[in-house]
């Protein structure tokens, strides 16, 4: 495989035996490999043991499993969207063809601005823009299609302030790439590539972080008809749709099913439905602070958000770090509990065990112990001074002895020696 790759264009599965999302993509996985054959894709689908081949996981950049891969000549792309056949097939047809598709009649654009919610196209000649459209396309194709067509090719409502340019197509209107209003084309460009209305889970709030832009959000519980729930999303809807002009450089718009996800994102329990507005890029986020009634109250909102008076919660700051600890750790044990009562039991109760054991032996130790020992070994050591040098009165029997033959003079140059000694 690592000599003969670059001879065909590769989908490859990068997993580990022991890997749970490995084995619930497997499945998936046969799928693709099948309609993808069954289609006559040049694409050649496999997949890899990443933990057997170590070497060649590392040369590709395999971090974590599964790791699916595009590898097409020298260039080998990553995958980062949903885990569903339709996507995956979607993926690998979009990167195995060409990077600038070319649209050569207005049948073809129709054809393709149906089958495409959000298409980007390059109009004009050879350029310097063009060159640098080619570069990000090449970079962002993982995720969007590029194509390139002539002016007349355009729908007749579209119209250029200038030749060459790059539009983008989609929500029912088109906006054109101004390098002074919106910068960097490759900023652009992924910023644009979202619908300016989507139903938003949490792997398109992970994406729509790369974007920059604040995105609005109806938290809300699709199952529920009632009155409240579905006034919030329309409001949402019609503030992306009648005000998108405004609000699009800036602001992305959508709803959620369900508060679980905005919880543990915000640390705390929201209740819906509700409107709540994230900074992706600090983890912040704006709750309004009264009731949004009509589209006038969020298009009020917005702008405090725009000119800083809306208040700002969260954050990536120290205290926020230390709480986003403290509430993973708590949500990490609720959830061994919840799910098996007997191994939270085990990890937490047998640690916590032990050291309550380990305390009580230290704090109920018996003092006495140690006196006692301290006394023994002072008495030992007394034994022992008695045994090597006698008992007092053998000791000055014997000293006045010695001094019996001695002289005045030796008696006081002996009692200067013994004081000295002393």
């Amino acid at each position: 495989f690592k000599e003969n790759r670059k001879d065909d264009i590769w989908l490859v599965d990068f997993y580990a035996p022991w890997c749970g999302h490995c084995k619930k993509l497997e499945p998936v996985w046969n799928e693709v490999g099948i309609e993808m054959k069954t289609m006559g894709s040049p694409v050649k689908v496999g997949k890899m043991d990443a933990t057997s081949f170590s070497s060649i996981a590392s040369e590709f950049g395999v971090r974590g499993y599964p790791t699916i891969k595009l590898l097409k000549g020298d260039l080998a792309y990553n995958y980062r969207g949903p885990r569903t056949k339709d996507d995956i097939i979607e993926f690998a047809n979009r990167v195995a063809g060409p990077l600038i598709r070319p649209l050569p009649s207005q049948h073809l654009f129709e054809h393709v601005q149906k089958r495409h919610r959000v298409l980007f196209v390059y109009v004009g000649g050879e350029s310097p823009l063009k060159e640098k459209y080619i570069e990000v396309a090449s970079e962002l194709i993982v995720y969007t299609y590029f194509f390139s067509a002539s002016e007349d090719v355009l729908p007749q409502y579209v119209t250029l302030p200038e030749l060459p340019a790059v539009v983008v197509f989609k929500d029912g209107t088109y906006f054109v790439y101004d390098e002074y209003e919106d910068g960097d084309l490759s900023s652009w460009i992924n910023r644009e590539r979202f619908q300016g209305y989507l139903n938003v889970d949490g792997f398109t709030l992970y994406e729509l972080g790369d974007t920059g832009k604040l995105v609005a959000i109806a938290v809300i519980d699709d199952k529920n008809s009632s009155v409240e729930h579905t006034r919030l999303k329309s409001i949402i809807q019609e503030v992306a749709r009648e005000y998108r002009d405004h609000f699009h450089r800036d602001f992305q718009f959508g709803h959620m099913d369900g508060n679980d996800y905005i919880n543990s994102l915000l640390m705390d329990d929201l209740t819906i439905p509700t409107i709540v507005v994230l900074n992706t890029s600090n983890q912040q986020y704006f709750l309004p602070d009264r009731l949004i009634e009509n589209t006038e109250d969020m298009v009020q909102f917005i702008n405090d958000i725009l000119d800083g008076t809306a208040e700002a919660q969260g954050g990536d700051g120290l205290l926020q770090r230390i709480k986003r600890i403290i509430y993973d750790a708590k949500s990490t044990i609720m959830s061994v509990f919840k799910s098996s009562p007997l191994l939270g039991c085990f990890l937490f109760g047998l640690p916590l065990g032990i050291i309550s054991i380990m305390c009580y032996g230290i704090c109920t130790a018996d003092p006495d112990g140690g006196v006692d020992e301290h006394e023994g070994a002072k008495k030992e050591n007394g034994d022992r001074e008695l045994t090597d040098e006698g008992s007092e009165e053998e000791q000055e029997e014997e000293k006045n002895g010695k001094c019996t033959g001695l002289s005045d003079g030796e008696l006081k140059q002996k009692d200067v020696m013994e004081k000295k000694k002393d």
